[in-house]
């Protein structure tokens, strides 16, 4: 029996478990009071004893229809929420149960005097210099007078102490004494510090032990709004773990007061938050699951129990959170076909917002069974139909249903995922079935049939666009089609390309603005041939601002480029760019000089964080209301305004930020965490953005809360912005550990969930000590090292894990454990069963964070292992639009099979939409073969936007047959990260054809290529080109990086004299000359460690102490951090230690006084700095020669 240990006894025998053991005991045993009362011998001996000891408890309550159905089922339903522990789960001793007596409970408990109650209020004495037990005997009148934070103050003190066995007593009697108004504000206070913070297991659960019982006793508790006040604003942190309501877990309420918790808790449904309601639902279907009964609460042969309104009854608004996986274990098909057509149902399901593949399953089951007319779906569902459901509509019916279509299924519609969601303008691949599916019943498209198709007309294929659409037609059309969402850029460019050459102009705002969603379709070329005044006017249209969201990034560069031509000044860009646009400015024409930009304009864009350190320091100067921030432009904190900032303003930003969630970078947070405490270490560290506890420690944090919550936080925190094998990372972890008390190697799932991404730092014997205990966090993590994944393949294939042996997993399975499957390999995979792999490549992959090449991994499993010789291409595999359609594709064919079906199918058309698939390399290499063969003479321009994943299959034999004639041609071919052997002949080809590395070609190519131009391609590039785009050279050789700095110098020579000068300089400073670092050093620059340290050696070895604390300024502190990267440590050796010790810094290794250390330079290989080595070697002669005197003499 669940809580039968939890029976606890007072002194004199009668205190017993009373409404927790009732609801316990029902798991045991649930039989009707009347029942027993009036059929006693059909139970046993001690089953009536039990019975009568519970009575005895319950005292006044005689039937069970006395007690609320709601509080009955409410005992349970809040408390299995998750996987509840089973019989004799840890903790269950702490529970206890009205009525308490008082008398024996505090007959050995000291009294507390009121006056020793007021002083704790008033906070003239501790509130840990009394007992639980001397607060919970106390006087409830005194205890009123205690402040609505008491209970932080209470929990503080009673945790680091073990729970003792009268404690859950105490709890009843503590909370009881409180007035419930009083109590539920106390509760809020207590939740909003608590809600992110684990809370201690044994006091969780008697805090929680006292706190349903006060409940239970509150009147109108089934009434939504205090119902929702206790449960939302009061118990919220209690709910988080569910080892607490072991003792409150029943199992057999009956389906009739179930349906009314349902339909009460439907009634505060809108006002929880995503989390709890999500927490609520799984434990609805625990309670609908808990029997392994297909239909519960549902037989067509039961009165009462055969309402088809299941839904409605048992699940109501929280079916949102059903996945397709739960809807099949609620009933088998033909009985969910009957729950998905009732009327109540359908009406109901109009109104939520399903998860994505549930609503698409729904429909299914609404349109798949015989005689279901398709004209009479609901429109909610219509944007969830399957390609089959669509497949015998006539002519007509099929205008009928794309009208619906377009109405109701809006360009802004999102569709929720299990894991995450989809960007609003793209189409999954049903609706592109369907509406290619909608499309083939017509081989003409008049302008009626294309306004009549709507929404729908993205199933044209580019034959239909070529083919079947006269000029004039399209002309015509191009208001309906500019409204289309989800063109591919092949269907956008080839109406484009037609619209053009039959004579179609661009001539105003309005004539561009038209095209809508078919701007995409435009290349560089054509956008620059336009007046600027044509896009100035156009995106001025919020029609028209809409749809350059979905421009590539190519365009929306040339957009920039032609709008800043247009405007005079950088304020008015600012003003008038669309926030789509704006995160594409160029730094240096965010330099505002003596004009500055409107606040108001910029909060309301989306910026970089770099371009936002461009303004930072003019934005917090004029603003006085931090708070009306956004979070974009706060992201550009620079330490340098800090430093000019009064310590309470800067205090003040500080917490806007944690506010806002703004997200800083590792440099920006260890300035952040020097001004925070640079008059000690606040008491309210968690006011502050946690990120900064990454740069502090438990000890630092011990007067704002416990370490446990410390590394909660840690554990919440963006622990990437640390180096994974940094020392920072390495201290936080044993530090954790350490806190936790984890001695050993196994982790618990309790202190996994505390050490959140910190687990992603633990080896793999924690990792195998841990078993299945930290598997939900390392799906999480985004890499692992080689000994982490060994371990992980352990566990998994142990089958010891609460997900079983991989032979027994579901797709369901697989989904939960997705962020491990690329460290799944073939003896896991082999062991899954096929349909649960291809399942979940069908319903789950899109949500997946795996990329295309780890799912190709999956397909490569699933794809028999012998590939048998291809006699041609079997009826059952032709290659048809529908297959092209299907992202399923990669596994319906064999390398073998591939290649004999794809014998005259011309895949132009398709090309982008399937290298999207997970297609195996074998496969990859099949469909490159299909293309060589097509084209002998080398690929056409039009394909390269196309090529996506072959790209890493081309040879720089096949490139040279390229024509690489424009710059989108580049950015298109660039965009899809070919390996550098590729990217090389890529570049080369552009250039070699002719083509200038203008803005558009340097921005394709980028940080990640451009150290591949050589000194010829480098010496190409126009000064004034650098202005336009954003390049980080520090990776390159000391050759490139001289070069482009030379050119960066000029590009920006006209802002030298600005603060910004250094911003737009800084990615270039590693070629820079020492005499313009001194310069610079005079500036109070605040210089990243990270550029520091890439400078260029002989310009660094050549810069005094006081040069380098101009460069550093407040980041100075942390370059004894940097000691073991050789350069610091070169330059530190030539400094004189008694002059590094007045630093105050804490770096060693320099020159004693009477000594000479003599280093050797490791100087780069003659360049443009030949001469300062030159010049470093005499100035180190006078040295040497006095060594060699020295040497001789002592000899």
């Amino acid at each position: 029996m669940l809580c039968r240990k939890a029976i606890h006894l007072t002194a004199d025998g009668r205190s017993l478990l009373c409404h927790m053991v009732f609801v316990a005991f029902l798991v045991d045993s649930y039989v009707d009071l009347q029942f027993i009362q009036q059929h006693p011998c059909t139970l046993s001996a001690q089953r009536l004893a039990a019975w009568r000891r519970f009575l005895a408890c319950v005292g006044a309550l005689k039937t069970f229809a006395e007690m609320p159905p709601l509080l009955l089922g409410l005992s349970f339903l809040l408390l299995v929420g998750w996987q509840v522990a089973a019989a004799t789960s840890a903790g269950t001793y702490l529970c206890s149960s009205s009525p308490v007596n008082e008398s024996a409970v505090c007959a050995s408990v000291e009294s507390v005097s009121q006056e020793m109650l007021l002083e704790i209020a008033r906070g003239q004495a501790s509130p840990c210099s009394l007992t639980f037990g001397q607060y919970a005997c106390a006087q409830s009148a005194w205890l009123q007078v205690l402040q609505d934070d008491f209970l932080i103050s209470l929990y503080s003190c009673l945790t680091p102490k073990p729970a003792s066995a009268m404690d859950p007593e105490y709890s009843i009697l503590f909370f009881a004494k409180h007035d419930a108004k009083k109590l539920v504000a106390a509760l809020t206070v207590f939740s909003q510090r608590f809600s992110h913070v684990p809370l201690s297991f044994e006091w969780n659960m008697i805090f929680i032990n006292g706190l349903w019982e006060k409940m239970l006793q509150v009147p109108d508790i089934d009434s939504p709004p205090v119902l929702s006040q206790w449960v939302h604003e009061g118990l919220q942190p209690f709910l988080v773990e569910p080892k607490v309501f072991a003792c409150l877990h029943a199992k057999n309420v009956l389906c009739e007061a179930f349906q009314k918790i349902v339909t009460a808790l439907n009634g505060i449904y809108s006002d929880l938050p995503v989390e709890e309601q999500r927490n609520l639902y799984t434990g609805i279907k625990h309670y609908l699951l808990q029997d392994g009964s297909n239909q519960k609460c549902y037989s067509a042969a039961v009165p009462g129990l055969n309402s088809t309104a299941w839904f409605e009854n048992y699940l109501g608004s929280f079916l949102e959170h059903a996945t397709v996986g739960d809807l099949q274990l609620f009933g088998d098909e033909p009985t969910l076909q009957k729950f998905a057509r009732d009327p109540v149902n359908v009406e109901m399901i109009s109104n939520l917002t399903l998860l994505r593949e549930t609503a698409v399953y729904y429909t299914s089951l609404l349109t798949s069974g015989p005689g279901f007319p398709l004209l009479s779906l609901p429109d909610r569902f219509v944007c969830y139909l399957s390609p089959s459901a669509v497949s015998n509509l006539s002519s007509d019916d099929t205008l009928s249903l794309a009208q619906r279509i377009s109405k109701n299924c809006p360009l802004n519609l999102t569709h929720r995922g299990v894991t995450g969601e989809r960007a609003p303008s793209s189409l999954t691949t049903e609706e592109l079935q369907v509406a290619s599916s909608l499309v083939r019943k017509f081989e003409h498209f008049s302008p009626a049939v294309l306004c009549a198709l709507g929404q729908t007309a993205v199933g044209l294929s580019i034959s239909d666009i070529e083919n079947g659409i006269s000029d004039k037609d399209l002309e015509a059309s191009i208001p309906v089609l500019g409204k289309v969402r989800g063109w591919n850029t092949e269907q956008s460019s080839t109406i484009i390309n037609k619209l053009l050459s039959s004579g179609y102009q661009i001539l105003d705002g309005q004539s561009l603005a038209k095209l809508g969603s078919l701007v995409t379709g435009l290349n560089s070329s054509t956008l620059q041939s336009l007046s600027p005044k044509v896009i100035l006017e156009a995106i001025k249209l919020p029609e028209f601002v809409q749809q350059v969201m979905t421009l590539p990034s190519a365009l929306k560069m040339t957009f920039v480029e032609k709008i800043s031509s247009s405007v005079g000044h950088p304020a008015d860009l600012v003003k008038y760019i669309p926030d789509a646009l704006a995160s594409y400015i160029p730094k240096s024409l965010l330099v505002f000089g003596e004009e500055k930009p409107n606040v108001q304009d910029l909060n309301s864009k989306t910026w970089t964080r770099e371009q936002a350190a461009m303004f930072f320091n003019d934005v917090i100067k004029t603003e006085p209301d931090f708070s009306r921030l956004s979070r974009s432009v706060l992201q550009g904190f620079k330490c340098a305004a800090a430093n000019e900032m009064e310590a309470e303003r800067f205090q003040e930003l500080a917490k806007v930020m944690k506010k806002k969630n703004v997200k800083l970078g590792e440099d920006q947070l260890s300035c952040l965490v020097k001004m925070v405490t640079l008059h000690g270490i606040p008491k309210d560290l968690d006011s502050y953005p946690k990120d900064l506890l990454l740069f502090l420690s438990p000890s630092d944090y011990a007067a704002t809360g416990s370490c446990r919550q410390y590394f909660a936080n840690i554990g919440k925190a963006n622990l990437h912005v640390l180096q994974r094998e940094s020392s920072q990372r390495k201290r936080l972890l044993l530090e954790a550990l350490a806190c936790l008390n984890i001695p050993g190697t196994q982790v618990n799932k309790e202190n996994a969930e505390i050490l959140g991404r910190l687990v992603c730092d633990l080896g793999g014997e924690y990792i195998r000590s841990s078993g299945g205990n930290l598997l939900k966090q390392l799906s999480q993590c985004e890499s692992f090292l080689p000994d982490q994944e060994e371990a992980i393949r352990s566990v998994i294939s142990s089958g010891n894990t609460t997900f079983g042996s991989p032979v027994a997993w579901s797709a369901f399975t697989l989904n939960e454990l997705s962020g491990l499957i690329p460290v799944f390999d073939h003896s896991i995979f082999q062991k899954i069963p096929k349909n649960a792999l291809i399942l979940w490549l069908k319903n789950f992959a899109h949500d997946s964070r795996l990329s295309r090449e780890q799912l190709a991994t999956i397909v490569e499993e699933v794809l028999p292992t012998r590939h048998k010789r291809a006699d041609g291409c079997s009826p059952d595999k032709r290659i048809t639009e529908m297959v092209l359609n299907s992202d399923l594709m990669p596994i319906y064919y064999t390398p073998e099979e591939l290649h004999a079906c794809l014998k005259n199918v011309s895949l132009e058309n398709h090309l982008s939409q399937i290298l999207t698939y997970a297609f195996t390399s074998q496969q990859l290499a099949v469909l490159k073969r299909n293309l060589d063969e097509t084209y002998p003479h080398g690929y056409p321009e039009s394909l390269f936007p196309k090529l996506g994943s072959l790209i890493s299959f081309i040879t720089p034999e096949d490139i040279s047959r390229w024509n690489i004639t424009s710059a989108d041609s580049l950015a298109a071919l660039l965009k899809k990260q070919p390996p550098n052997k590729q990217a090389s002949a890529i570049i080369k080809r552009y250039i070699g054809l002719g083509n200038a590395l203008n803005a558009t070609a340097l921005n394709a190519i980028g940080t990640k290529y451009v150290c591949l131009l050589n000194e010829t391609e480098l010496n190409t590039i126009d000064s004034n080109t650098l202005k336009l785009v954003s390049l980080n050279p520090s990776a390159c050789s000391q050759l490139t990086k001289e070069i482009l700095y030379d050119k960066a110098k000029r590009a920006f020579s006209d802002q030298h004299y600005l603060p910004a000068y250094y911003e737009l300089i800084e990615p270039y400073l590693g070629g820079a000359p020492g005499v313009d670092l001194r310069a610079l050093s005079k500036d109070n620059m605040n210089m990243k460690l990270s550029t520091f340290v890439k400078l260029r050696r002989d310009s660094l070895m050549n810069l005094t102490l006081s040069e380098v604390q101009g460069l550093l300024g407040m980041n100075l502190g942390d370059l004894h951090k940097w000691q073991n990267e050789s350069v610091i440590r070169e330059w530190v050796q030539m400094q004189k230690q008694s002059e590094l010790d007045k630093l105050h810094v804490g770096l060693t290794g320099g020159t004693q006084e009477g000594y000479i250390n003599i280093v050797t330079p490791k100087f780069q290989s003659p360049s443009s700095a030949s001469l300062g080595t030159a010049a470093m070697m005499l100035h180190l002669l006078p040295a040497l020669l006095i060594s060699f005197l020295m040497t001789s003499v002592l000899s």
